[in-house]
């Protein structure tokens, strides 16, 4: 008697194996069909140095930023939210033991804090603090001296080259890496090293520019947004500004 087993089954393993093939098939199609840099700004095909040299163009070339994050440098660990343009900046910064608001036009450096900052900056120093001067300084701008030893350190939060020139230089070979969503916006990732000298987040939609930077070696962590959205920098009404009468005390970390 004639058998038609072996002959089922390989009617059925063919039968399999073309399902299988045909599957394949459309899901290899499906995936090389899949363009990832679709509707974007055509950085991601770039390499990563090319990233990198179009996000610090984009970013020097913008009028104004905002950023927000923290920052840890041998001085301390700042929290900073700051406006910067190309005239000075404005925003609060965050020490340790102290927050302050800064605001720069121009040459002109001011500072704002309450009393409980007089205080303690002066104690830290010490002198006896004098709780009589601090609430004379509560929530007044005091003008910064320009020969004052911390001018340079305070200018530095409000100087959106010298910050952004520290915040994107990334140290070592830079590669690209992971691609992400921040607040709702593509972006695609360059790395200095493997990441140990910093990472940036670029921006895939309009212009290339960084919207999040980790700085290597644990130097904290920045949000950037607002790229060229203009604000006003305007000087505090002078019954809004006291003389502080001597050397400011140097702000600890």
């Amino acid at each position: 008697m004639t058998s038609f087993a072996p002959a089922v089954r390989n009617h059925r393993r063919a039968a399999l194996a073309v399902v299988l093939c045909a599957g394949l098939t459309a899901a290899l199609t499906a995936c090389a069909g899949e363009d990832l840099d679709k509707g974007t700004n055509g950085v991601g095909r770039l390499s990563a140095a090319e990233i990198d040299k179009k996000t610090r163009a984009a970013a020097d070339a913008a009028d104004a930023v905002r950023l927000a994050g923290k920052l840890v440098s041998k001085g301390g660990t700042y929290t900073l939210n700051m406006r910067l343009n190309a005239e000075g900046g404005t925003g609060s910064v965050t020490s340790k033991q102290s927050t302050f608001v800064l605001l720069r036009i121009g040459d002109e450096l001011f500072l704002k804090a309450d009393s409980a900052f007089w205080n303690h900056e002066k104690s830290d120093q010490g002198e006896k603090g004098d709780q009589a001067a601090a609430d004379k300084l509560n929530g007044k701008y005091v003008k910064v001296p320009e020969g004052d030893p911390t001018y340079k350190q305070l200018r530095g939060f409000t100087d959106k080259e010298i910050l952004l020139d520290g915040l994107l230089s990334l140290h070592g070979e830079v590669s690209k890496g992971d691609r992400d969503k921040i607040s709702g916006v593509r972006t695609i990732q360059i790395r200095g090293g493997k990441g140990e000298g910093g990472v940036l987040d670029v921006s895939l939609e309009g212009k290339p520019y960084p919207v999040r930077v980790a700085r290597g070696g644990g130097g904290g962590s920045v949000t950037l947004a607002d790229w060229g959205k203009p604000f006003a920098l305007e000087a505090p009404e002078e019954a809004d500004t006291v003389d502080y009468g001597g050397q400011l005390p140097k702000s600890s970390g």
